[in-house]
Order: C-alpha cells, then sequence, then structure tokens
C-alpha cells in the first residue's frame, strides 16, 4: 500500500518572517499565497514553499523540512508508519493550518506527514 501522495509543502524555519519575504517574495519573485502572524506560504512553481516564524532562543539547526500529504487519513498513515519502525516526535498535532505528525529519516532529516484542513 502506497502511504505517501505527493509532497504537500517545503517549509523553512525563519526567525524574521519580514526578511524571509523579502528575500523569497520580492528578491526571487515567488508569489504569496497566503500570510499568517507566524506563517507564509509562497509558490515556486507549483510547489509550495513555507516560512515557519520561530523565536530566535527556540530556534533550532535549521533546514527545511518536508511535509508528505498521506493516501487517506493522516491517523492511519501513522499508524501503519509505527508498525513499520517509523517512529514519531510528538504523535498528531492540530494546528489552524492543518495536522501534523513529525518524524525523522534514518539520517535525522526532519519530515513530516500532512493534512490540511479543508479550505487550507
Amino acid at each position: 500500500m502506497r502511504l505517501i501522495g505527493e509532497i504537500s509543502v517545503v517549509w523553512l524555519p525563519v526567525t524574521d518572517l519580514d526578511r524571509a519575504l523579502d528575500f523569497y517574495r520580492d528578491r526571487l519573485g515567488l508569489s504569496e499565497n497566503r500570510r499568517e502572524s507566524a506563517w507564509a506560504e509562497l509558490n515556486a512553481g507549483g510547489l509550495r514553499i513555507g516560512l515557519n516564524a520561530r523565536e530566535e532562543e527556540t530556534q533550532g539547526d535549521g533546514g527545511a523540512v518536508i511535509a508528505f500529504q498521506p493516501h487517506g487519513e493522516l491517523n492511519e498513515a501513522v499508524t501503519q508508519l509505527r508498525n513499520d519502525g517509523v517512529e514519531f516526535v510528538d504523535g498528531v498535532s492540530e494546528h489552524p493550518w492543518g495536522r501534523v505528525a513529525a518524524f525523522h529519516d534514518p539520517d535525522g532529516n526532519s519530515l513530516q506527514l500532512y493534512e490540511p484542513h479543508p479550505g487550507s
């Protein structure tokens, strides 16, 4: 059974959302699809790039996060992956934009399963 449908979004943690938008939107020319207090979403030729504002003191090592949209329901995909030995960071978390289940690949790269709320 195929669990992953498509890449939903690649997001980057940023410490200054306005500065990041100036770079990605104004300098690189990506179009802004959406903006909230701590989140902005840009279009890069059909791939959604998310900018996730973080407090500087909570900033980790940085780096991109690939968020996959599962085939079917998020909880079913999480259960199947757990049964296959994948460890999830905190289970499923709820956000204004959708539900997320964070995990890592064998090299420690950050990955997520992402289920947007209807209309997101």
